[in-house]
């Protein structure tokens, strides 16, 4: 009997030592989402950069794993957010969320009431998955066949920064580069289109040509500023964005999904071309991008 007690009593001593001290968070959060993880990821940032709460968000792990620091009052809760692929439409979420400066308190007031941590992380992990549902419903992405693109000669401006300032970084030049190929009467032959020339995916950052395809004259006018290239011909794997073209990248993740499903070896240097102009508005989901991730022979 005596052995018996000793057993269970360490037992609880090491199940209470496991809760207090070596337990990685103080509560968890589990979702499953019709999203694919690097929509989960991109929607993730530009979320915590609209919270009214002061907030410092880091990439860890790659595409699956980010950090999360909110300050709610004197309260710091860490949130780290775990992404897992589930099938080629959906993932699930786990959040660990640590109340860095009273753990053991709330640790303690959990099993007997609602904590305010709880009640805090049911509300932003809520208020995400929110916004997450509004950004799936703005857009649509359609897997297409693979297609061979001929070579194109195209003028292009260079452009470099952060993922999600692309479309800005393509409106800045738009009108640019539209005007001065008129007055150097070099006539276009196609679609607005980027090349991606770098795409650091762990610090979100580009660096991409944006091109109007012309006309080939065999005379490449010095320019400034304007890069005057032939794009080489390529196979690809090709999506249809329907969207913003502010998320247009959310095709690149789906397209490094379907390539990795399927054990297709791409360069992750997508191609996107641009059927609207966004200047003249509308609805979003009429606007018509073609994108493509090359395969690699």
């Amino acid at each position: 009997m005596k052995k018996i007690v000793l057993i269970l009593t360490v037992v609880a001593a090491l199940a209470l030592v496991w809760y207090f001290w070596l337990k990685p968070q103080d509560y968890m959060v589990r979702a499953k989402l019709n999203s694919i993880p690097g929509t989960v990821n991109q929607t993730l940032k530009s979320w915590s950069n609209t919270l009214k709460e002061p907030n410092t968000m880091v990439q860890q792990g790659g595409l699956l794993h980010l950090s999360q620091r909110i300050t709610f009052g004197d309260s710091i809760h860490e949130y780290d957010w775990h992404i897992a692929p589930v099938t080629d439409s959906t993932s699930r979420i786990t959040v660990d969320i640590k109340d860095k400066e009273h753990s053991f308190m709330t640790r303690l007031k959990i099993p007997f009431m609602e904590t305010n941590l709880e009640k805090r992380a049911k509300k932003t992990v809520m208020d995400f998955l929110t916004t997450l549902k509004e950004h799936e419903e703005s857009i649509k992405i359609t897997l297409m066949d693979q297609e061979e693109l001929p070579p194109i000669p195209c003028a292009c401006v260079n452009v470099k920064g952060p993922q999600s300032q692309k479309a800005k970084g393509m409106m800045e030049n738009y009108t640019f580069l539209s005007d001065v190929l008129t007055k150097n009467n070099i006539a276009l032959n196609g679609v607005p289109l980027i090349e991606v020339n770098q795409w650091d995916m762990e610090n979100d950052q580009l660096d991409f040509n944006f091109c109007y395809p012309i006309v080939e004259t065999g005379i490449a006018p010095n320019i400034k500023k304007v890069i005057f290239k032939t794009l080489e011909g390529t196979k690809g794997l090709k999506a249809i964005y329907n969207g913003n073209y502010i998320t247009s990248d959310r095709a690149w993740y789906a397209l490094l999904d379907h390539a990795d499903r399927e054990g297709i070896a791409v360069e992750k240097k997508p191609l996107e071309f641009f059927f609207n102009n966004p200047n003249m508005g509308g609805d979003a989901l009429r606007w018509k991008t073609e994108v493509f991730m090359p395969i690699i022979d």
